[in-house]
């Protein structure tokens, strides 16, 4: 399996970001914590600034790459969106969505001068809702997941664990599982096992599990701008990936040996820029390195902190 970029020039010709509305959430949420998740979600009575809900746009000479499609606007307008029941109550505990009339994801597009049409593929590094809210819009396009997290999702009572399976299992939809294999490139180490999405090293899929068991991360390289690396929601806030502090959601050992893996992969890459789906310092970063490609970046005000 080939892996390392080829060739003195990148497919990549411009990284931009746009986010879906934002969301506040409970600190321990954004962690580090020692209170069990069902202990915080159902008696925290703090909650986090509005964070943003990151969609990374990736073009490409042959169309977009979406990593993650944001959050769906019914969300805020449809009583019926989420279950009912104490599940409901679990979902109203662990969010509070601020999503305006033209956060759609194809507003979004439009306002960094791209068609939804142009999408190409959508990669999901996870399929919680605030990551899938773009698919009713995405017929068109290949929706990746890896068979990991597409599993999880086919076991019972999927809203329990925070996949709304009427707003993933649509009609229309093209998926596309992934399953990450043995990789031969060293500047990868310490991660073994990947899936190169084109074949030339410029955007590869790494296994990042702990938040769920298939999340994803999307690792952005090529030549004349430094590496960037698209991880979901592995952390809420790069500092505190850095300090090897996890999240309170998930399962915190994986958590931590993922996060050791992303560290370490730093020494291959001390220029290695981290973006959450939900750090409000991302948008920042990817503006610092903007000028490797053609300077295009959206940042939607109030969002983003």
């Amino acid at each position: 399996m080939r892996n390392e970029p080829t060739g003195a020039t990148s497919t990549i010709k411009q990284v931009s970001v746009v986010s879906t509305g934002s969301v506040a959430i409970h600190p321990e949420h954004v962690g580090p914590t020692r209170k069990p998740m069902y202990w915080w979600l159902f008696t925290s009575r703090r909650w986090t600034p509005p964070l943003p809900i990151n969609v990374y746009v990736i073009e490409r000479a042959d169309g977009l790459v979406l990593f993650d499609t944001g959050q769906d606007r019914a969300s805020v307008t449809d009583p019926g969106y989420f279950p009912g029941g104490i599940t409901g109550v679990m979902y109203d505990r662990l969010a509070r969505f601020d999503i305006g009339p033209d956060d759609t994801l194809k507003g979004r597009l439009a306002t960094i001068g791209y068609d939804i049409a142009d999408v190409r593929m959508a990669i999901l590094s996870h399929l919680h809702q605030d990551h899938i809210g773009g698919l009713r819009e995405l017929t068109h396009a290949e929706i990746v997941v890896s068979g990991a997290e597409w599993r999880s999702f086919q076991e019972p009572l999927p809203e329990l664990r925070g996949l709304l399976r009427s707003h993933i299992d649509l009609p229309g939809l093209r998926w596309r599982q992934v399953e990450p294999g043995p990789i031969d490139d060293p500047r990868l180490a310490p991660f073994t096992t990947g899936h190169d999405l084109f074949g030339d090293g410029d955007l590869v899929l790494l296994p990042t599990p702990g938040h769920t068991p298939g999340s994803l991360s999307l690792l952005v390289r090529g030549a004349g701008h430094p590496p960037l690396l698209m991880v979901g929601d592995l952390t809420y806030d790069a500092r505190l990936l850095r300090e090897s502090l996890v999240p309170g959601v998930g399962e915190r050992r994986q958590l931590s040996t993922t996060t050791e893996a992303i560290n370490t992969l730093r020494e291959q890459y001390p220029d290695l820029v981290i973006l959450p789906a939900h750090d409000p310092g991302a948008a920042a970063r990817l503006a610092a390195v903007s000028g490797s490609f053609s300077g295009k970046l959206e940042v939607r005000s109030g969002a983003t902190g």
